[in-house]
């Protein structure tokens, strides 16, 4: 008897294990069209690749698939992640090491499904959870324009990642949790502008990669939206887009966020650190058409989920500070920063922001303002701001201690009442 129920329990455990590998498998290939029997003519024109390069502009692919001083789209940039290192593939068309013979519709199927040539699951460092949005005619324009690039024989590098998130069927089971690919959908109730922003913003844009929150596995929280996340490892926060005390920018005047999509900088505030590079790469090169669309959408994107009473009142509770390390912090923003940014953090018109009521530095997360001291900040260098003043690094020069001196005595100063910033939170610049 007891032989019979191990071989009963045993048979139960083996088709339950069977129905769950055919659920996942599933739920891999849904959403997912046959490749057809024969590859298709795919006929190319001057104004098709044309195409494709603003596409490929737009959504940033050079920044992933070209590294510093190598061939376009030869692949090889590192891109970590909790999991380990993913590096980028050739995208140009040489046979062996890029995408020469890919057909388009294999272009297709790893744009919307996340699937390589050979049917291999892709890991969503490329981020194809936002791609699958982009259109069949957008992804073979961008194919076009990809195969029209120089071929480069640089070989793919392989990833990195530590064990089992190395394994195909590790990504299966995160792609049948987290990923179905899912076409752009136009609202129907909104004009043909604010949905050309949203499926910029959302699909070629891929916005959430960074201003979304991400789940354990290192899924983006879409329920969430643009709610702001913190940029895996290179320890930078992109700052919710649907908060007005981050960067929400509803009460923007539509031609001030399309200034900052496109130079950089604005009457309001100005891009540093990974949101820089998107500028400089990206943003900056689209027309003015397409950033306006993308302005109108970002702002009507709805506010953040507003603060329960309790936690509003106890936020507007008097914010103690350590008498000592705000001395400390005066001196240092005497000696270090009051040059630039005023002695009453007023800044100077055009060159230097003013650090008073700043919504970057009275955000509560100090993160960035760990990084823009410690590693310096830069704003993009752009047709509209061609020679922008930047901040330099104090990190060789100030302490853990310094940096959360100075920078808790500028989130308590001129009006600004933010929480003070500790030496652990330095530390984990």
């Amino acid at each position: 008897m007891k032989l019979r129920h191990l071989a009963w329990t045993l048979l139960a455990l083996v088709v339950l294990g069977a129905a769950a590998a055919g659920g996942i498998v599933a739920m891999n290939l849904r959403g997912e069209d046959p490749l057809p029997a024969q590859a298709e003519a795919f006929q190319s024109t001057p104004q098709l690749v044309e195409r494709g390069r603003y596409l490929a502009l737009a959504g940033n692919c050079a920044g992933c698939h070209t590294t510093r001083g190598g061939e376009p789209y030869a692949g090889g940039m590192p891109i970590d992640t909790p999991f380990g290192t993913v590096y980028s593939s050739n995208l140009t068309p040489d046979d062996k090491a890029g995408i020469g013979s890919w057909s388009s519709a294999h272009f297709w199927r790893a744009m919307h499904n996340g699937r390589s040539k050979d049917g291999r699951l892709l890991y969503p460092a490329f981020p194809y959870p936002s791609f699958t949005q982009v259109t069949r005619e957008d992804s073979d324009a961008i194919y076009a324009y990809l195969r029209s690039v120089p071929p480069a024989p640089e070989p793919n590098r392989a990833h990195r990642l530590r064990f089992p998130y190395d394994t195909q069927a590790a990504l299966a089971v995160w792609r049948a949790l987290s990923f179905k690919p899912e076409p752009f959908v136009a609202n129907a109730g909104k004009p043909a502008e604010w949905n050309r922003g949203a499926y910029l913003v959302n699909g070629l844009g891929h916005c959430i990669a960074c201003h979304g929150s991400r789940n354990s596995l290192g899924a983006t929280e879409t329920k969430l939206g643009l709610s702001g996340g913190l940029i895996a490892v290179e320890n930078w926060y992109a700052p919710s887009l649907t908060d007005p005390h981050e960067a929400g920018v509803a009460d923007w005047p539509a031609a001030d966020v399309v200034a900052l999509l496109k130079n950089g900088t604005a009457p309001r505030g100005s891009v540093m650190g990974p949101m820089a590079d998107v500028v400089f790469r990206s943003t900056q090169y689209l027309s003015e058409a397409d950033l306006t669309a993308m302005a109108n959408y970002l702002k009507d994107l709805p506010d953040a989920p507003k603060a329960e009473a309790p936690a509003v009142a106890a936020a507007k509770a008097p914010i103690r500070r350590d008498a000592g390390s705000m001395a400390r912090g005066a001196k240092i923003y005497d000696q270090r920063c009051a040059y630039c940014h005023g002695d009453q953090g007023q800044g100077a018109a055009g060159a230097y922001p003013p650090l008073a009521g700043n919504r970057a530095v009275n955000m509560a997360r100090p993160t960035n303002l760990i990084q823009v001291i410690s590693h310096g900040g830069f704003l993009p260098s752009t047709s509209g701001n061609p020679r922008p003043y930047g901040m330099p690094p104090f990190g060789q020069t100030l302490d853990a201690a310094e940096v959360a001196a100075v920078l808790t005595y500028v989130r308590g100063s001129w009006g600004n009442d933010s929480a003070p910033v500790t030496q652990l939170d330095t530390m984990r610049r």
